[in-house]
């Protein structure tokens, strides 16, 4: 799992991220916009930047109500592998980019002509998006001089000047927009998100699994029209100072200091890079105030400039702080070299090691320091780039549930440490693990929640893409005095079929924590598969977007998905992320334990029981299902 989407705003753009969510293209770029001082609104897609904008198809025609996914796995099918898709359903039209011009010319050649679902494919090129922030100058250039477009500029003027206010308030707003709701209503509204999130999967379990509807029927009934029991969300023990990392940008300050290190007002794609001290926020813990604090003193003491998405020039970019509850703090600084010379970056590192070990920046109590160099995608890879050991011990260390866990600069460990010893306290109770159980942990980070369950179980196999956080997961392990444990890194998708078609054990339960987009669908389906894993936890940081991974291990049998479905039997929401709209949530899901035929013979005897005659409603939700409705005991009740 990681931090969710929107708990902070980025702090880093790329040219690949300035594309805008709106549903018109700009028009080419003239031979003016794409000279002179300015560059143009087109500028970044020239020169070696990696971005997907050059290689932009449109496909036109495409069928009525089809999602994102839908689109995805038509492609996907045809041997067309996007880097990116924006779909306009309403207009029934899509943008997809492609990491290279071979993808996407195969991909026109593919696709052109293709029919899906009555309708012929289209396909054609399609124009680059303008830079949001030289777009959003250009307006108000022609607001200014009573140019076409000023009307809606000016418009778009006076909207922000209603949100304007002090720099705090807005921060605030930006970045924990629940600071000013009571805690108990923020509460209620997390929980209310989840149980959306249960009614649209019990929708999509009737949609995908006819042979369920009996079961789904009584659930409904029985957990008010919910697949299952949403139990109680569990609050975060600390409401404010709970992050343990922060990513901050460094850029210029909305009051118009240079060299301002904090949170971005806005997103890039919405015009703005305005940055905003995290000195008042709520979230942000007092030791990281500290290192931000000082580290703005030392940069504003060097000749490097900040680092301007605009123009890509510029260095200082980005400082994440990782701080524990043992007092230990890591601070990672990003530096784009541009075309700096071997020693002058050395030089700094060495003025770097100084300030915070000899200088002014000691009071900032760093126990690690790494440096990273960062300069600009030159291909569409986001593999994490190396950290250069600056001082201080390579790690910092965490106390979680009486366990010792080191961390590495890119290791995963969950932003809230006290809320995550409620999270993994609730999934050992949810797990009902005994010592012949065997746990698969997917997607383990640092090895947490396996490392935190490993006494009660026979045995603990970790995954983990994150090379460092294997090492740091074994490392734990071991500092643990635990020999059940072991750790796998890979890809899920490569590695957990192998790893689970190797375990024997009569009682597999598998807890599976992905990043923000879900498990690979290759998971999911062997995890369908193998019968002999009778549990499964799933803890999403992002419910709606794992609600594919959901349907999947609850849909009907077919050539695609083998093995017997699941069924979720509770699920529940824990409040990681205090003043946010988001939370943690945990689905247990069990496998199917009977035949369809039983299911409908114990629906009907329970129908029976309780007297009830089904009406037209009931008999018309069972017309659905493939199979005729159960026969049921005539009686004077209705539903």
């Amino acid at each position: 799992s990681t931090d969710p989407a929107g708990s902070l705003p980025s702090t880093e753009k790329e040219p690949d991220d300035i594309i805008e969510e709106n549903n018109q293209e700009n028009p080419p770029a003239t031979a003016a916009e794409g000279e002179g001082a300015a560059g143009g609104l087109y500028r970044y897609i020239k020169g070696d930047l990696f971005t997907s904008e050059i290689f932009k198809v449109e496909i036109q025609n495409l069928p009525k109500y089809i999602g994102f996914n839908d689109l995805k796995k038509f492609l996907n099918k045809h041997g067309v592998n996007p880097h990116k898709i924006k779909l306009f359903s309403k207009q029934m039209f899509a943008f997809v980019t492609f990491k290279n011009q071979e993808e996407r010319d195969k991909a026109m050649k593919a696709v052109h002509g293709m029919q899906w679902k009555s309708k012929v494919l289209s396909v054609r090129l399609a124009k680059p998006k303008a830079d949001p922030i030289l777009k959003k100058r250009k307006q108000e250039e022609e607001a200014e001089g009573g140019q076409p477009g000023a009307k809606r500029a000016a418009g778009s003027q006076e909207g922000e000047e209603e949100e304007e206010g002090p720099l705090n308030i807005q921060i605030a707003n930006a970045v924990t927009p629940l600071w000013n709701v009571p805690y108990e209503e923020q509460l209620k509204r997390k929980e209310k998100e989840v149980e959306g999130v249960l009614q649209k999967l019990t929708r999509e379990i009737g949609n995908n699994n006819k042979a369920m509807l009996p079961w789904l029927f009584l659930q409904k009934e029985k957990y008010n029209k919910l697949c299952c029991p949403l139990e109680a969300i569990r609050p975060s023990p600390v409401q404010t100072e709970y992050r343990n990392k922060c990513e901050f940008v460094i850029g210029v300050g909305a009051d118009g200091e240079d060299k301002t290190v904090g949170f971005r007002l806005g997103k890039y794609k919405g015009g703005s890079c305005a940055v905003v001290s995290p000195a008042e926020t709520s979230h942000v813990s007092s030791e990281a105030k500290r290192v931000v604090q000082g580290f703005q003193q030392f940069i504003r003491t060097t000749p490097y400039a900040v680092y301007s998405p605009e123009t890509y020039e510029g260095h200082w970019r980005q400082l994440t702080v990782r701080t524990s509850r043992i007092k230990q703090t890591m601070a990672i600084v990003f530096f784009n070299p541009q075309k700096l010379q071997e020693e002058e970056i050395e030089e700094l590192k060495r003025n770097l090691r100084q300030y915070f070990t000899e200088g002014e920046g000691q009071e900032s109590a760093i126990t690690s320091l790494y440096f990273v160099r960062m300069g600009q995608r030159t291909s569409a890879g986001t593999e994490d780039l190396p950290c250069e050991h600056v001082t201080g011990e390579e790690w910092i260390h965490e106390e979680l549930l009486g366990l010792k866990f080191r961390i590495s600069p890119h290791s995963f460990f969950q932003t809230n440490t006290p809320a995550a010893e409620v999270l993994y306290s609730a999934v050992g109770e949810w797990a009902q693990l005994d010592q012949d159980s065997t746990v698969l942990d997917v997607c383990c980070g640092t090895g947490t929640i396996g490392i935190s369950l490993a006494k009660r179980v026979k045995k603990v196999i970790g995954i983990e893409l994150c090379q460092e956080a294997v090492e740091d997961a074994k490392a734990n392990a071991e500092a643990n005095g635990l020999t059940n444990v072991e750790f796998h890194c890979g890809k899920a998708e490569d590695v957990f079929p192998t790893v689970l078609n190797a375990v024997v054990s009569p009682n597999v339960t598998a807890i599976v924590d992905p990043p923000r987009a879900g498990l690979h669908s290759k998971v999911i389906l062997a995890i369908r598969r193998a019968e002999h894993l009778k549990r499964l936890i799933y803890v999403a940081c992002n419910a709606k977007a794992a609600m594919n991974n959901f349907t999947d291990l609850c849909r009907a049998v077919s050539n695609r998905v083998r093995g017997a479905p699941f069924r979720p039997v509770r699920a529940m929401a824990v409040d990681l992320f205090p003043q946010t709209m988001h939370c943690e949530t945990i689905l247990l899901f069990e496998r199917e334990p009977c035949a369809h035929g039983k299911q409908e013979g114990a629906f009907n005897q329970k129908l029976t029981n309780l007297n009830i005659k089904l009406n037209d409603s009931a008999l018309q939700f069972f017309s659905r299902c493939p199979k005729k409705p159960p026969r049921v005991k005539q009686t004077s009740c209705h539903i």
